[in-house]
């Protein structure tokens, strides 16, 4: 059986690019955070069920909870890059980018005390249209990148992208590993976790990533979000139906779902699923 990367975005729920035009960023540290608890009730179902995962994590997060940070890392499961603050790569120039993401590598590495090897974008904004944030990663050092996703969404998105894991032409010694798709025809659709996951059935998701798996011959990535098993998380009020319906769609039903996951496939970091295969 074939071992999946199981990964986790530590951001708080006022944090979710959806939110970005109702909560200015200036209001973060007056919000109540629940970030801590979420992540630590994340790292107790996780040593229940013995699995290491990859917690892509924000700079703003380990600055204020430095001992999150070092319980992620004493409970043996990868620390990687999530960015300082949340801003989507579409959002920076270059340069902006190149100093977010190593302020946030250098503060996780400082904290951690561990080398930071991976990124995922805020809202896997990294695309065609600026995969010169791909090259930049590579000359600040890290293995890899988990940043795009190969569909066609409203939000983010790259259909065109390689469906696994690839060497990126501009940035050869780069491994983009993106997020995992199950392809129909020429289409793909979306089976590597977050709201799709909330979206439908629990049997579907699981028939995706056994597809993958057996058909494709390929390790599944799984993501989601600490806010996801919080459902009562505050609600935010005077948002569209749409963000309402997205963000807060069966988070009751979140923990039991990702149990099943937990005990129904073989998980581990992404270090050890991917960088191994690749590069020994």
């Amino acid at each position: 059986m074939l071992t999946n990367a199981m990964t986790v975005d530590v951001e708080d729920y006022f944090q979710v690019s959806a939110f970005e035009r109702y909560i200015p960023r200036g209001d973060w540290d007056r919000l109540p955070g629940r970030v801590e608890q979420n992540t630590d009730r994340i790292l107790a179902l996780f040593a229940e069920r013995n699995v290491k995962a990859t917690f892509f994590t924000l700079g703003w997060v380990a600055e204020r909870y430095p001992d999150l940070v070092r319980r992620i890392v004493s409970g043996g499961h990868e620390l990687a890059c999530h960015g300082y603050s949340h801003v989507r790569v579409t959002e920076q120039t270059p340069q902006q980018f190149r100093e977010d993401v190593k302020r946030s590598r250098d503060l996780l590495e400082d904290i951690g005390g561990v080398r930071i090897k991976g990124y995922r974008a805020a809202s896997y904004s990294i695309g065609a249209a600026n995969l010169w944030a791909l090259q930049v990663l590579e000359e600040l050092g890290f293995a890899y990148s988990s940043s795009i996703y190969p569909v066609k969404h409203d939000l983010y998105g790259m259909p065109e992208a390689a469906r696994f894991a690839f060497h990126p032409e501009n940035a050869p010694a780069l491994l983009e590993i993106p997020i995992t798709t199950v392809a129909f025809g020429e289409k793909t659709f979306p089976c590597g976790g977050g709201g799709f996951f909330r979206l439908f059935p629990y049997s579907l998701s699981r028939w995706a990533i056994h597809h993958v798996n057996h058909r494709d011959n390929q390790s599944s990535i799984f993501y989601f979000h600490p806010w996801e098993i919080d459902p009562g998380q505050p609600v935010q009020p005077g948002i569209d139906w749409k963000t309402r319906f997205r963000h807060y769609l069966n988070l009751s039903r979140m923990e039991s779902r990702l149990d099943s996951l937990l005990r129904d496939f073989h998980w581990d970091t992404m270090e050890n699923v991917f960088l191994s295969r690749h590069y020994n």
